[in-house]
């Protein structure tokens, strides 16, 4: 009698500062995984090649969750390309040529933030409507409406939104180097840094920074609920694993929105993620690899 092997879906998380791969199985548990640094994109993709070679033949799709700007239309010329990314040496590289060269696989290519919302509603797929939002060296967002990834001509880019500056930081300019003060310019990670000369890990829990970086943070979530009105905003990434973090955020929320529209509970509706250890774009890029590997299958 032959043995019908179980089919494996692979998982890249290209992050500005790691890459996480993994592989897991139909019911999207993690069989294994592997993190490396994000250095130079040849570098760092061979090791991703490697990792997802040795598991042959079972292994039959892969779904990439990248920082971004990102191509994602398939029609374009520069599909599966990083653009305009601040990243050193990643700008307009052929992200996606360069794995298919390799690994002759179906392959769904989307963001970073649109595999983690993905994973999230994969836990709960009672809701219609969520955000995403990771807080960490880079920001981005990821948004999930009826079910399907918000966007038009490309992916959203929430994490360069423009906010208003607290009164207590109007002297710094902001590390985006494209727009100097957008949300990720004065919230993400190296923020921190900048501003104080001390890494976030190691900043006093008293410090007024972290005020103001979730005064830009609710914002965001102001914003986000009034142009996308979603059943749920979740904030995921390094600086929101900080625990003080979501209880800021959620005061700072209430005073801005001050009761002008109906959200629910602050604590149901303003959330950590729940899958543990940001795995949640581990997650969501299994079930995208699956859909893919489906419609493939399918024709």
């Amino acid at each position: 009698m032959m043995v019908k092997m179980s089919k494996l879906f692979g998982s890249i998380e290209a992050g500005g500062t790691k890459f996480v791969c993994a592989v897991g199985n139909e019911a999207f548990m993690i069989l294994e995984s592997t993190t490396f640094p994000t250095e130079e994109p040849v570098k760092t993709l061979q090791q991703a090649v490697d990792f997802f070679k040795q598991f042959g033949s079972s292994l039959v799709s892969i779904s990439i969750g990248s920082f971004g700007p990102i191509d994602i239309d398939e029609a374009s010329e520069t599909y599966g390309l990083v653009t305009t990314t601040p990243k050193p040496h990643w700008a307009n590289f052929d992200l996606i040529g360069f794995l298919k060269a390799q690994l002759d696989l179906p392959m769904y290519f989307t963001t970073d933030v649109n595999s983690s919302a993905y994973g999230e509603q994969l836990l709960e797929p009672s809701l219609k409507s969520l955000v995403y939002f990771t807080i960490g060296t880079g920001i981005g967002a990821g948004a999930i409406q009826n079910g399907e990834f918000i966007g038009g001509i490309s992916h959203a880019e929430m994490g360069h939104m423009f906010v208003k500056r607290h009164s207590d930081d109007l002297d710094f300019a902001g590390v985006c180097p494209y727009h100097g003060d957008c949300l990720e310019g004065v919230a993400a990670g190296p923020s921190l840094e900048a501003r104080t000369g001390i890494r976030g890990e190691n900043i006093e829990l008293d410090s007024n920074v972290w005020d103001i970086q979730a005064y830009y943070i609710a914002q965001a979530a102001v914003s986000t609920t009034l142009t996308l009105r979603p059943e749920k905003i979740i904030f995921g990434g390094g600086v929101m694993a900080q625990e003080h973090m979501m209880a800021r955020v959620r005061q700072q929320f209430a005073e801005l929105l001050n009761d002008y529209v109906t959200v629910p509970e602050l604590t149901d509706y303003l959330q950590v993620p729940s899958i543990a250890n940001n795995a949640s774009a581990t997650v969501g890029n299994f079930a995208l690899a699956k859909r893919v590997y489906d419609q493939v299958t399918s024709k």
